[in-house]
């Protein structure tokens, strides 16, 4: 018995099917690019604007600039860390919240009817991205079918980056102030009480009095940090791309759209050619 180990697949049934159903489609082709194009006509464009910063050190600046045995350069770049930081930011709920107010993109959106929040969310999500970028900068990218919108919210989003880490930083240093002024305080008033006291004989007093002193005098200096800290507004970031209005459409690809709208229907077409109308066997 002769066995046949090669390629079964009939290359002469391939031709024929295609010989026989060549007009179907074509014409299949020609009405799904039709289609296509009509549809991809009809999307509205998006513009998209990119504003690009790089992420400056987020170690205190104050202990940067007062302490010269500090090692850390306040004037750096800032490493991968300070990118997630930024990241994380850009992309929290507070940065939601002051954009979607600043330009009411809900009306701006035309949304409306049920779970409006849950539906703005959406298109905020959609319409805006944060991304790091390979040299460690971070990206904001916002599409939108006005192209001035698209830059605004861009250099929005890059200019309330500043304000969110203030914030951030100033409610900590604030806290940190307090407890520092505190113990400056109490410090204060236990070497005056050291001071005025007649139970230390005079040589071991002054010893004990001079040591707190070079204490307070540490606490002082970390004291002054932190209340630099909480009033300190300095710039988180290097902006070294604004947005700018875009004069050509990100969205929507209309060659793509045809392109795959045409494949999309003659592969169906095949498909359903192939079921419901198979090729008569030769005899």
């Amino acid at each position: 018995m002769e066995q046949n180990f090669g390629n079964n697949y009939d290359h002469q049934a391939t031709g024929r099917f295609f010989r026989r159903w060549w007009k179907v489609l074509t014409v299949v082709a020609v009405v799904a690019a039709a289609v296509s194009l009509l549809v991809a006509m009809l999307i509205k464009p998006l513009y998209k604007s990119s504003a690009v910063i790089f992420p400056t050190n987020s170690n205190r600046l104050s202990k940067a600039i007062m302490d010269y045995h500090y090692s850390l350069d306040f004037m750096d770049y800032g490493i991968e860390r300070d990118c997630e930081y930024a990241i994380q930011i850009l992309t929290s709920k507070r940065m939601q919240r002051a954009v979607c107010e600043h330009f009411n993109l809900m009306e701006h959106y035309a949304i409306g009817g049920a779970h409006p929040q849950a539906k703005l969310e959406k298109q905020y999500k959609s319409n805006i991205t944060v991304k790091r970028t390979d040299f460690l900068g971070v990206e904001i990218g916002v599409l939108d079918q006005d192209p001035q919108w698209a830059a605004d919210i861009a250099n929005y989003m890059a200019a309330m980056y500043d304000t969110l880490c203030h914030e951030i930083h100033a409610d900590r240093a604030a806290s940190a102030a307090d407890v520092m002024n505190g113990v400056v305080s109490a410090m204060e008033e236990e070497i005056d009480s050291l001071a005025k006291s007649k139970d230390e004989s005079g040589k071991w007093k002054d010893i004990l009095i001079a040591d707190k002193c070079e204490q307070l005098a540490d606490l002082q200096t970390r004291a002054m940090q932190t209340n630099v800290d909480r009033s300190l507004e300095v710039s988180y970031k290097y902006l070294v791309d604004s947005a700018t209005p875009a004069d050509k459409k990100a969205y929507p690809k209309r060659l793509l759209i045809v392109l795959g709208g045409m494949l999309g229907a003659v592969v169906v077409c095949i498909f359903g050619l192939l079921v419901f109308c198979p090729a008569k066997k030769e005899e």
